[in-house]
């Protein structure tokens, strides 16, 4: 990770970490988990926003300003508005996507939960989805989301993240392997 990226997550962090307990402690957890992703799609959808939280060209009450009425136009929760309040009155907007990224994963892991990053040769259908997420689940003992990915130059099969473990199943991978098999007895 570069330097400016893991001071943004640190500083993303400690944010996450004070909205996301006011938030719990409030009863809000569900309302903080659609703001994250109602905020995650602004952001994705909204250059203006992603010029907003970046550009050091505004000032601090321009961006609290602007951050107050993004807050209010999307019905945002009172903790997560008034953090973001407090990111702008210290000019940190720009570490919004760690916050993010850091309050989805704080939510995911209050409600047992954990993200599967999945990429397969071919889209999944709804069923091999669900028994993948059952398989995953009875693996790890918790609720499995599954964030899917296609590409098709894995030939076939599928590469599977889940934390800090990774099953790779692909056609690629074996077709690699074999080809490294062949060179060493060549």
């Amino acid at each position: 990770m570069s330097e400016p990226a893991s001071i943004s997550a640190a500083i993303a962090g400690r944010y996450a970490t004070a909205i996301f307990e006011l938030a719990r402690d409030a009863g809000g957890v569900d309302a903080l988990e659609a703001d994250v992703g109602a905020l995650g799609a602004a952001l994705a959808a909204s250059a203006e926003l992603r010029d907003l939280i970046s550009s050091p060209l505004y000032s601090r009450d321009d961006q609290g300003k602007a951050i107050a009425s993004v807050a209010a136009r999307m019905g945002l929760s009172a903790p997560m508005a008034q953090g973001l309040a407090l990111m702008a009155s210290k000019r940190r907007l720009f570490a919004l996507p760690q916050l993010l990224k850091a309050l989805a994963e704080a939510i995911a892991t209050a409600k047992g939960e954990v993200t599967a990053e999945v990429t397969a040769a071919a889209p999944l259908s709804d069923a091999q989805a669900a028994k993948l997420a059952a398989t995953l689940q009875e693996k790890t003992g918790k609720t499995v989301k599954l964030n899917v990915a296609v590409d098709d130059s894995l030939i076939g099969g599928m590469i599977v993240r889940l934390g800090s473990r990774m099953i790779d199943t692909s056609i690629r991978s074996k077709l690699a392997s074999l080809q490294n098999t062949m060179k060493e007895v060549g």
